[in-house]
């Protein structure tokens, strides 16, 4: 049975597809191919040998790109949203035009470098050529591969919308935007660069947003963005894949680099990725880890883009064990089969939660994902238990019996008074008690 409605917005209609099968049927769905999704068979062709399959979200999607609609999807990450907008993206760039016609935004460099590496063996087939552009990055070489006219550009905002303050580039022939992890572009702070940037490409476009989670924010951005869209939801907004075993383990705040110990040293795991919330809480967890003989290093922010690719890579080649970061990596990132994620604090922002976990258990692998909480996080995991709607029972670890008392939720004493009582007690004889009286 098929059920459609529409749900009318100020500025736009989305139209949500709703299907209820009967229990054979998602065997039936489980065998098509790609090529079923009239993707041409060059671009089909291009494809890595391993994928035979679409996920969910491409099944969705790809044929409404191919049908040049506006389109808000959302999926888990580790889905395959990738492809299920980058192919039907490069099967209607013109491979003979040497101008850029089609523009992927991403919120950071490591999401650029990946996005095209993922791009990279079907546009090669096809003779289209791509090109990513990302702050941190020397401008001078990336001009110079600008020379040779790219098709498709992975970017993120600022560096592009530089050139173009410049005029080193233009996007007047673009007639493809794509919005990856809309939902974090937003977050950091982005959408005013795209709100500039939107000015230099033709309004004649197709536009695709694809997000994990929808701040309530974003899908009120979202309709100054499209034109009649359509909504596509591969799961239920804001989950987590079924795949990803989640444990969550309530310790003493100042237990959690010890309890990360005992925790390596018991499961021997071969790649640990590690999220914490600070730049200088990363690389103060490194140090401990490497003095307690553990492989190591730390990713942040504030590390120059050589460097973070090179540790980037070096844990993906099992090089390094233990992958200590901030938010920088919980969105979009891949690592082939990471078969654990542990956060050592809860993100304030819930949906940041989802992204981390979803660094494992990813393409249909199962995962683990540990997160060490203290009495200061409880606020924190209820944000994230009401987001997901999952209970997220907090489990004892052994040999870290909890001894921190949960904060109280009213002081026992207004602070003013806390302040007067010390003034008093640096006070040594009755007339330092008595006021200053009027000035003479």
């Amino acid at each position: 049975m098929h059920l459609i409605f529409k749900k009318s917005c100020s500025k736009f209609t989305y139209v949500h597809e709703l299907v209820k099968l009967r229990p054979q049927l998602p065997s039936l769905c489980a065998l098509m191919t790609f090529t079923d999704l009239n993707l041409h068979p060059t671009v089909v062709a291009g494809l890595p040998s391993q994928l035979h399959t679409p996920t969910r979200i491409q099944k969705l999607t790809i044929p409404a790109i191919l049908a040049q609609r506006d389109l808000l999807a959302l999926a888990q990450t580790g889905s395959g949203k990738t492809l299920a907008f980058g192919l039907p993206l490069l099967q209607q760039v013109n491979a003979s035009a040497p101008n850029i016609q089609a523009v992927i935004l991403v919120p950071t460099r490591e999401l650029a470098v990946q996005v095209s590496s993922a791009l990279q063996q079907v546009a090669t087939g096809i003779g289209i050529r791509t090109q990513s552009l990302c702050g941190g990055a020397d401008q001078a070489q990336q001009l110079t591969e600008l020379e040779h006219q790219p098709q498709l550009l992975v970017a993120t905002p600022g560096r592009l919308l530089d050139l173009l303050t410049q005029q080193l580039i233009g996007l007047d022939a673009v007639r493809h935007l794509v919005l990856d992890e809309a939902d974090r572009l937003l977050e950091m702070g982005f959408w005013p660069d795209i709100q500039r940037l939107l000015i230099h490409i033709p309004t004649k476009r197709q536009t695709l947003l694809f997000a994990a989670t929808l701040p309530f924010a974003l899908d009120s951005l979202a309709m100054d963005l499209l034109e009649n869209p359509l909504r596509k939801e591969a799961h239920a907004t804001n989950s987590v894949v079924e795949e990803i075993e989640e444990r969550l383990y309530l310790v003493n705040k100042g237990s959690k680099a010890q309890a990360l110990l005992a925790l390596l040293k018991q499961h021997s795991w071969p790649q640990v990725l590690v999220f914490i919330s600070s730049r200088d809480a990363a690389d103060a967890l490194r140090k401990k880890l490497r003095k307690a003989g553990v492989s190591t290093a730390s990713l942040h922010g504030e590390k120059d883009q050589t460097t973070r690719e090179q540790t980037l890579e070096a844990f993906k080649a099992h090089n390094i064990q233990v992958l200590v970061t901030t938010d920088l990596l919980a969105r979009g990132i891949h690592v082939e089969a990471l078969p654990v994620v542990i956060n050592m604090d809860l993100p304030s922002s819930a949906p940041v939660y989802v992204h981390r976990v979803g660094r494992t258990a990813r393409a249909g692998r199962n995962g683990i994902a540990l997160s060490l909480v203290c009495h200061g996080e409880i606020h924190a995991l209820k944000a994230i238990r009401d987001l997901t709607g999952r209970a997220l029972t907090l489990l004892e670890l052994t040999d870290f019996p909890v001894t921190d008392k949960p904060a109280s939720e009213e002081r026992k004493r207004p602070v003013r008074d806390k302040q007067a009582n010390r003034r008093s007690s640096s006070k040594h004889s009755i007339k330092q008690f008595r006021g200053k009286g009027p000035r003479k």
